[in-house]
């Protein structure tokens, strides 16, 4: 089951760097496709939260 519509994920982007982003629906988050950048941000109550604070840094 997708995280969020995937005509919403078409058109999200990453707050840092602009690039696309994927799901994660593992670890319930979208992850920027960016190599240099990789924020992953959470979806919480199938809500992105696309805040540069919220975001987890790439390990």
């Amino acid at each position: 089951m997708p995280l969020v519509e995937p005509s919403l994920l078409e058109i999200l982007a990453c707050p840092a760097c602009h690039s696309p982003l994927r799901e994660d629906t593992d670890a319930k988050e979208l992850v920027c496709t960016s190599e240099t950048c990789g924020l992953a941000y959470p979806v919480r109550d199938e809500i992105p939260v696309l805040l540069v604070d919220e975001a987890r840094r790439p390990s």
